[in-house]
């Protein structure tokens, strides 16, 4: 290859690079937010400015030692035999083959792998490249494809046992309390003690390549996490268990979310009247539109006034009409009740869907001179839905299932065998969810990025130096960054497509169940992480959600066969992402040019 080659394959591999982070936020980053979506811990909006947040500080401290496994512990950068333009092409090849997998999954709501769409794509890549003796299938010292399969196994049933040991605390110490709400507030210091240690652990331990942190003697790293777990559990029981106190337990509506500053000063402050009694918000999973339910809550209020019709022959109604229509039709007047929202809105978006309605496509081909000047009118209103439209997203109406299709009755019988627990326990730990979301987000960051900006480092370090990238090569903190900026961007314009079929679809959530999914999940990746295994997010916190759903004590408060098409989606990754990566490279290497004279 010369060097304008060079470039031009370093230019394709940067692009891809980014895609397959965009890829992996719509995809991996929108399965772990769910859990919080779900809960109704946290809105979408707010998921989507923390999110942002702890990638950037887990990818920026703590991924850049996973990004080493993919890119040296699969394919050894001595089979290559000093041609630096083959490497560059081989691990472009990967990553694309992986994104357009993940992207095309990710368009038709098929949750998958990211971290193993690029590994299997990385290892096809390597037997059409250097032969299927060279890639590395056993062990290599926790680096090979063997060691990393294995977390395929491994990582959702470990993740599975600790939701689980979580939830199941929470139930001992609060849920089968006669009182709970009381031992929700003042326990709640304790699992901020927990999710405290874990985030810093995870920094301390393992810690930025460049400040060795991991190096560290074992007392040092106990000392420090410890102390700050137990530094944020004391500022929790300060500040944030004396306005739970006055929110919760003695209901003050005149206390707001600010207020927590003043700490002990809330004690004191005298009961309310019961018309200034505090509403705790109601964390249910219903199938309705709030609207739509509103709505019917008031037509039922004026049937109590004019002479009500048979409710049998209003059933019955319904039934026929829904039996009429198919689930996409059913789906689609959701989806048109959405627009219409968005339609009526007065920011951004409202301004873009109104400009689509009133401007479409007139007759003729798009070159035609009236459909030139609409199409100057569409595309700004075209970017401003693609930016926009998932934040506006109805990501609990889609979660959930569509009431009275088969779906939304499969869930309601999962749902049924869910044991709910009282409004004011929720909100109790959906303030701890926040943290256990950022905690996971963090650990996402701290793991997955290495996904992406594996393959990149050593495109750009071949582009670079003009030789194949060795084993030492470190990982630049920019390249980081911007990937980490990429999979957030991912989150909050794409995500809302796999956030829709996940979540309620597998069990019946609750923030005490959230938090306890989310930690277990953080705690696998981290131990993965720590031992520089990548490992999917999205298994772990898959695994974490159906052992938590099994802690009501049933298998059926677990919706198997979601997790059996999500089980179905994971392998089929395997074979085709390797596949497409291999095929790519195969091409690439073996068709016919010119010699320059």
């Amino acid at each position: 290859m010369a060097l304008d080659e060079y470039t031009y394959v370093f230019v394709i591999g940067t692009l891809f690079a980014m895609l397959d982070a965009y890829n992996n936020g719509a995809n991996d980053v929108a399965n772990s937010w769910a859990t919080s979506v779900s809960s109704r811990s946290i809105s979408y909006r707010q998921a989507m400015v923390l999110g942002t947040i702890f990638e950037l500080l887990g990818a920026i401290t703590v991924g850049a030692r996973t990004a080493e496994t993919i890119k040296n512990g699969i394919i050894p950068y001595q089979a290559f035999n000093g041609n630096p333009g083959v490497q560059m092409l081989a691990f472009t090849c990967a990553l694309a083959a992986a994104s357009s997998w993940v992207m095309w999954c990710t368009r038709h709501s098929a949750h998958v792998s990211s971290t193993y769409s690029l590994i299997s794509a990385v290892a096809g890549v390597g037997v059409a490249t250097v032969g299927a003796s060279q890639v590395e299938w056993g062990w290599n010292n926790g680096k090979g494809l063997g060691a990393i399969f294995a977390g395929l196994g491994m990582a959702p049933v470990i993740a599975g046992g600790f939701g689980a040991a979580i939830f199941m605390l929470i139930k001992l110490v609060v849920h089968i309390r006669k009182n709970p709400v009381p031992w929700a507030v003042y326990t709640s210091p304790f699992f901020f003690l927990i999710a405290a240690t874990i985030c810093t652990l995870s920094i301390v331990y393992k810690g930025s390549p460049s400040l060795n942190l991991n190096k560290k003697p074992g007392w040092y790293v106990a000392a420090v996490t410890v102390s700050c777990g137990a530094g944020v559990a004391i500022l929790s029981a300060i500040f944030f268990v004396p306005f739970l106190q006055a929110r919760i337990i003695k209901k003050d509506k005149s206390v707001k979310w600010w207020m927590f500053i003043y700490g002990p000063l809330l004690l004191n402050r005298p009961e309310p009247e019961y018309s200034e009694r505090a509403i705790v918000p109601n964390y249910a999973v219903i199938q309705e539109d709030e609207e739509e339910q509103t709505s019917t809550n008031s037509e039922s209020l004026s049937d109590t006034i004019r002479p009500a019709s048979n409710p049998s022959e209003e059933n019955e109604k319904k039934a026929a009409t829904l039996e009429t229509k198919t689930y996409k039709e059913i789906a689609a007047e959701g989806e048109s009740r959405l627009h219409a929202k968005l339609i009526q809105g007065r920011g951004p978006m409202g301004w873009a869907m109104r400009t689509l309605r009133d401007n479409p496509m007139g007759a003729g081909e798009i070159y035609e001179l009236h459909n030139i000047r609409i199409l100057l009118k569409r595309i700004p209103a075209i970017v401003t839905c693609g930016l926009l439209y998932g934040v506006h997203y109805d990501i609990h109406a889609a979660q959930t299932g569509i009431a009275g299709t088969p779906e939304g009755k499969r869930m309601q019988r999962v749902y049924a065998h869910a044991e709910k627990y009282p409004n004011e326990v929720e909100h109790t730990y959906s303030f701890v969810q926040i943290l256990t979301a950022c905690t996971a987000s963090f650990a996402h960051g701290a793991n997955d990025i290495g996904n992406s900006v594996g393959p990149w480092a050593v495109v750009y370090s071949a582009w670079k130096t003009e030789s194949t990238s060795g084993s030492s090569q470190p990982v630049e903190v920019w390249q980081l960054a911007v990937l980490a900026l990429m999979i957030s961007l991912g989150l909050c314009t794409y995500g809302y497509n796999i956030m829709k079929v996940m979540g309620n679809k597998i069990t019946y959530h609750s923030p005490s169940r959230g938090c306890s999914m989310e930690m277990g999940a953080a705690i696998t990746v981290l131990v993965f992480s720590q031992y520089s295994l990548p490992v999917s997010t999205s298994m772990c916190i898959t695994g974490a959600t159906v052992g938590v759903g099994l802690c009501n004590g049933t298998l059926k408060a677990v919706n198997f066969q979601r997790v059996g098409l999500l089980l179905l989606s994971w392998i089929m990754t395997i074979p085709v992402a390797g596949t497409l990566g291999g095929v790519l490279m195969g091409l690439f290497l073996n068709a016919p040019h010119f010699n320059q004279s």
